[in-house]
């Protein structure tokens, strides 16, 4: 089987229903998209041990979800079901507030770092940011966006800041606070929320 084609030898490239430049925004986001599911997966080959099983369990389905949330950007067939659902917003909701009730309260920000599987989270959740800049962009441009990506990718950034912090707090490895930041979390009972810089 080729792997090759040659058909984008021009600077085109095929989406579903369409063809567009390699550099459109759509392009743009979905190729970010796929940018962050390769740190999900050298996360995932970083994290060994017993502790970090059901974390390698959701990365895993967070790979499976960010192929669909790609695969709906990608799309401009309105015949094309969406495959991303409220469902995985819903989860990953839930696991954030595990995580939080897992680790220490935090009141400063604190420097991406620590282990090296939670500084490549730090980076996945970088990424993550700017491919939510890109889906806003695109929502601009493009009137046949549905909502669920961009909503999807708001809450894997909370996500990915929780996750670094807990494989960090299973690995014994303390969160380093930035030196000059104010009190910007507000410490609450556990199992509320903190408030924090993240929407």
């Amino acid at each position: 089987m080729r792997i090759y084609t040659k058909t984008g030898d021009k600077g085109e490239t095929s989406i579903i229903g369409g063809r567009v430049a390699k550099d459109d925004i759509r392009v743009e986001a979905y190729g970010t998209v796929d940018e962050l599911n390769s740190f999900v997966g050298l996360t995932v080959a970083q994290l060994d041990g017993e502790q970090f099983v059901d974390i390698k369990e959701d990365l895993e389905k967070i790979q499976h979800e960010l192929f669909d949330c790609g695969g709906d950007l990608a799309s401009v067939s309105s015949r094309r079901p969406l495959k991303l659902t409220e469902d995985a917003i819903y989860y990953l909701e839930e696991r954030i507030d595990a995580f939080i009730e897992e680790t220490p309260d935090l009141e400063r920000f604190i420097l991406p770092g620590g282990t090296e599987a939670a500084a490549t989270v730090h980076i996945a959740r970088t990424v993550t940011r700017r491919a939510e800049r890109l889906v806003v962009t695109l929502g601009k441009t493009k009137e046949d966006i549905s909502d669920l990506p961009l909503k999807y990718l708001n809450r894997l950034s909370d996500y990915f800041f929780a996750l670094a912090r807990v494989i960090n707090y299973r690995s014994n490895v303390a969160d380093v606070e930035y030196v000059r930041s104010a009190k910007v979390f507000r410490t609450s009972k556990k199992g509320e929320k903190n408030e924090g810089k993240e929407d």
